[in-house]
C-alpha cells in the first residue's frame, strides 16, 4: 500500500543521517520538502536521484492535498523539512492530518532534531520539559509567554533566528537574570558553539558581539533546578 514517510534529516552534519533514512529514500517514488534546491544538495549528496515537489509553510494545505492525489495513484512519498525532524518548528502536520483521513498509512522515520540534541547536553531538565519552538516576533506577545513559561517548574526549550536572539536574551535576562541557560548555535555544523550560564551572562555575552550568525537552540533551567532521586520512587 502506498505510503507517507515522515524522514527526519540532518540538522548540519550530514553523517547524522540514519541508514533507514536513507534507504526510505532511496525507495519512495516521489520526495516532498520544504526548499527543493536545498534538499537536492542533501540527495545529492547521497546520490539520489528522485522526483521533488515542494511542500512547504505557505503551500502545506493545497500540497497535502497534492499528495493524497499521488498516494491514491500508487506512488509511496516521503516527507522532509529543510533541516530535522519534520512536524516540529517545520512543515508537516496538515500533510500528516490529511494522509492519515484519507485512510493511507504515516511511518516515522526517526532521526536528528535540534530539540533531542540540546535536551541531551543541558543537564537540568530532568524528567519533564515543554518544547515551545519559536516564540512571537512581536515583543509584548513573546514578553508575555516568557513570563509564563518561567513560572512553570520545568525546563522549556526555544528555537530563535540570528536576527532576534539578542532580544530574546534580553528579556530573558530581564525577566529571571539568574535562571540558567543553554544555548546552542549552529548545532552539529563546523562551527557549532554551546555556551551555558545565568540568563544575564549570556545575554551580556551575545550583546556584546559585533554580528551573530547561525540558529539557535536554548534550553531553559526550570526554577528548580534540583532533582530528587526520590522522585523515581512510588510512594508506598
Amino acid at each position: 500500500m502506498a505510503t507517507l514517510f515522515m524522514v527526519a534529516t540532518p540538522i548540519g552534519n550530514l553523517n547524522d543521517i540514519t541508514l533507514r533514512a536513507l534507504e526510505t529514500l532511496r525507495e519512495v517514488d516521489i520526495i516532498a520538502c520544504e526548499d527543493t534546491r536545498h534538499s537536492q544538495r542533501l540527495l545529492n549528496h547521497f546520490s539520489i536521484q528522485k522526483r521533488l515537489i515542494a511542500c512547504h509553510a505557505h503551500n502545506e494545505q493545497s500540497s497535502a492535498s497534492g499528495i493524497v492525489k499521488l498516494l491514491t495513484e500508487g506512488n509511496s512519498v516521503a516527507f522532509i523539512s529543510d533541516a530535522g525532524t519534520p512536524g516540529i518548528s517545520d512543515p508537516g502536520a496538515r500533510v500528516v492530518q490529511a494522509v492519515r483521513n484519507a485512510g493511507f498509512p504515516v511511518v516515522p522515520i526517526p532521526g536528528a532534531s535540534a530539540v533531542a540534541a540540546i535536551v541531551s547536553v543541558s543537564g537540568f531538565t530532568g524528567k519533564n520539559f515543554t518544547f515551545e519552538g519559536f516564540l512571537s516576533p512581536k515583543s509584548g506577545r513573546r514578553r508575555t509567554r516568557l513570563t509564563q513559561l518561567l513560572q512553570r517548574n520545568e525546563a522549556f526549550i526555544l528555537y530563535e533566528s540570528p536576527f532576534r536572539v539578542v532580544k530574546l536574551l534580553a528579556d530573558l535576562a530581564q525577566l529571571a537574570p539568574d535562571r540558567r541557560v543553554l544555548i546552542g548555535r549552529e548545532l552539529t555544523k563546523t562551527f557549532e558553539e554551546l555556551l551555558e550560564g545565568s540568563a544575564k551572562e549570556i545575554f551580556e555575552a551575545f550583546s556584546q558581539r559585533a554580528s551573530i550568525k547561525g540558529e539557535f537552540a536554548l534550553c531553559i533551567s526550570p526554577q528548580e533546578t534540583q532533582t530528587s532521586e526520590q522522585d523515581d520512587e512510588e510512594t508506598p
